[in-house]
């Protein structure tokens, strides 16, 4: 019988690997699982008896490093029982900065709460550290960002020079620590890049070993192609690929998922290492002005504004809003997430179609005036994908859960997406518990293990012996999910017990206000 600082004592431990639930005691020392049997003795004894004992959950795809500086204490998370963020996703990252107003214009929708006190990986690892985060925040660089870093916000090629200083900025982030390059293939100025400079820089990317994570190109009609794109750019560059949210949108679209999958396993038998991962929702939330054409956010959302403020760029973007009718989401199904203060500040929980009513217009010049009165800085969540390819995506042995959120606060302004608050819960609580959808260990490996492997963690993501003591402990009768669409600032219940490292930052369902996560680095 061994003795530990900590022991978790009684539970039924699913260790993450898929493996059978078994119970055991978990003895912690040192701010790492030391014994994983029964009858541990301990200074400090968690009685888990009726509780699941499992690794932390990792999240792939998070924007938090726009958000944690501002809510370290990062209490979405923790009752959700994540103990480790990937950021950097979707081509947005807030480094490199080489114009600070251009970085804030790019990012607004996301409500950055950010010092902007630095330039780089460096300077923002530093002052994410500084705030002492309660969990774990990996970064990655965004295209978009080293885009606007290197040649601006014009929609245009990259020449050689801008691929060389874009391959610098992104070497510099690798050897800094950064675990991944990612791509948002449908938001300005990542949109205007061409397929050679994509793979150019993938290539660049996976020379330093990072992992390669990309909001594809298209995820309704041009799915398929778009998932191409990917597959081909990865394996041109012998990178390791991740698939960002997979999902089809619009409801000509549904069913498409299953053949995504497929070329997904047909590439992953030709020896490319590649995943995806799923939120557990039908409803996606991005920026308004991914509605727009591409040329109308030419040289950034201060062009766009300027635009729109003349009637004869105004104009062509409301004929070119206009000709996607029947071809876009419909106006009822986009609804105002967040707009912050000015005239449309009352929207949030209204439609595209419900501002136009009011408005007495349709729902392009609506999306036009929402737009124009606030900035263009408008999120909104909008519901395009079905249950049925959600549960498709999600039973594939090599899509991880993710959560595409950013707010950690518990209380605030808006609807945002009810992912923020309890995409983890949601999968153990829906998809396992009343759906079957999953086992329970299998759900927990695609929380755990599964992401951690993505990353390289090979200390984290498990329960066993010299591994990293993030560990979650939970009940799996009561764990759910309570934020909905309609009322979206409701924190998850039934997680009972989080440690980060060892140490318990949350006990009894509340945070003790022990914040003991860190910046990750990756070794070079």
């Amino acid at each position: 019988m061994s003795h530990h600082e900590i022991v978790v004592r009684g539970g039924t431990v699913i260790d993450g690997t898929g493996s059978e639930p078994a119970t055991a005691d978990v003895g912690i020392t040192g701010g790492r699982i030391r014994a994983v049997e029964p009858g541990l003795t301990g200074d400090r004894v968690i009685d888990a008896s009726g509780y699941v004992v499992a690794p932390g959950f990792i999240d792939l795809h998070s924007h938090a490093d726009f958000s944690i500086e501002g809510w370290p204490a990062a209490t979405t998370q923790l009752y959700q029982g994540v103990t480790t963020l990937l950021t950097g996703n979707c081509g947005f990252s807030p480094f490199p900065v080489a114009d600070l107003a251009e970085a804030k214009a790019a990012s607004a929708f996301f409500a950055p709460e950010l010092s902007w006190d630095w330039t780089d990986h460096d300077g923002f690892a530093a002052a994410v550290t500084g705030r002492r985060p309660a969990v774990n925040v990996a970064a990655q660089i965004g295209h978009s960002s080293l885009r606007l870093a290197a040649m601006g916000a014009a929609e245009r090629s990259a020449s050689g020079e801008d691929l060389t200083a874009m391959s610098d900025l992104l070497s510099a982030a690798a050897t800094s620590g950064a675990y991944g390059f990612s791509t948002g293939l449908i938001y300005a100025p990542g949109t205007y890049s061409t397929v050679d400079e994509v793979r150019h820089l993938v290539g660049v990317a996976a020379a330093h070993g990072l992992l390669y994570s990309t909001h594809i190109r298209n995820e309704s009609e041009r799915l398929l192609e778009a998932v191409d794109e990917a597959i081909q750019a990865a394996e041109k560059g012998a990178a390791r690929l991740q698939i960002s949210h997979l999902k089809a949108a619009g409801p000509r679209n549904h069913g498409k998922v299953a053949d995504a999958l497929a070329m997904i396993d047909d590439a992953a038998s030709r020896g490319l290492d590649v995943a995806a991962d799923v939120y557990p929702y039908t409803a996606s939330s991005t920026t308004l002005t991914t509605r727009l054409p591409t040329w109308a956010l030419d040289g950034g959302t201060g062009d766009l504004l300027r635009r729109l403020a003349d009637p004869a760029g105004r104009e062509r973007i409301l004929d070119a809003l206009r000709s996607t009718v029947g071809q876009s989401l419909a106006p009822e199904k986009v609804v105002i997430a967040d707009v912050g203060e000015g005239r449309f500040s009352e929207a949030a929980g209204l439609s595209l179609a419900d501002v136009a009513r009011v408005e007495g217009v349709d729902d392009a010049e609506a999306t036009l005036r929402i737009l124009e009165a606030h900035d263009a800085a408008v999120a909104v969540v909008m519901h395009g994908m079905s249950d049925a390819d959600v549960e498709t995506v999600l039973r594939h042995p090599r899509v991880a859960v993710a959560s595409d959120g950013w707010v950690m606060r518990p209380s605030g302004p808006g609807r945002p997406h009810p992912r923020n608050f309890g995409t983890f819960p949601r999968v153990l609580a829906h998809y396992v518990r009343e759906r079957g959808v999953l086992t329970l260990s299998d759900a927990i490996r695609k929380m755990t293990s599964l992401p951690a492997s993505r990353l390289g963690l090979s200390d984290r993501g498990v329960i066993r012996a010299g591994a990293v003591a993030d560990v979650v402990v939970f009940d799996p009768d009561t764990v759910v999910d309570r934020s909905t669409f309609a009322d979206p600032w409701q924190l998850s219940a039934g997680v009972n017990t989080v440690l980060m490292g060892g140490q318990v930052a949350l006990e009894n369902g509340e945070p003790t206000g022990v914040r003991a996560g860190s910046v990750l680095r990756r070794q070079p």
